[in-house]
């Protein structure tokens, strides 16, 4: 299989110097603020973003070291399949947020509801379409029970070496 390469197109900024206490999922940074800072060769590429009001982050989670195919998920005691959770330690290091545009300044974009980590490469930048995003007949697996549980969870440092 050849090699896969991704550089960064910026870096994101937010209140979180460290796994530890940072929001699992951006519904839980409800209302936290972060800047998004794109590398100046990229700026031409943030025309007509400005009427987006959701972004989906796509970036490198930079502090996760190596992965195991079953772990035990935040919100549960139970081993689950590496697949079927959303640890952060995986085979490719790749997170994904979605969180509210506030404004574009230049090439720095000022959003809200963030759950990363400062000083995350950031490798894309997408819109958010419910149309196209939101599928319909949503099953939510082993989640189902658990998933009210998470609004205002904090990382408590188990995922991230």
């Amino acid at each position: 299989m050849n090699t896969i390469e991704f550089k960064p197109i910026g870096v994101i900024h937010t209140p979180f110097k460290e796994p530890k206490g940072t929001p699992i999922q951006p519904k839980a940074g409800k209302g936290i603020r972060g800047v998004v800072e794109l590398q100046p060769e990229y700026v031409d590429g943030l025309a007509d973003l400005q009427n987006f009001s959701h972004l989906i982050l796509i970036y490198h989670l930079h502090l996760s070291r190596g992965f195991k195919l079953k772990v035990v998920p935040y919100l549960d005691d139970e081993e689950r399949g590496l697949f079927a959770t959303r640890a952060p330690r995986r085979p490719n290091a790749i997170g994904l947020s979605v969180v509210r545009l506030d404004k574009i300044e230049k090439n720095k974009l000022y959003v809200r509801d963030i759950d990363i980590i400062d000083g995350t490469p950031l490798l894309d930048i997408k819109p958010y379409v419910p149309v196209f995003d939101e599928p319909e007949k949503v099953k939510l697996g082993w989640l189902k029970q658990r998933v009210h549980k998470l609004p205002g969870k904090k990382d408590d440092g188990r995922f991230i070496d």
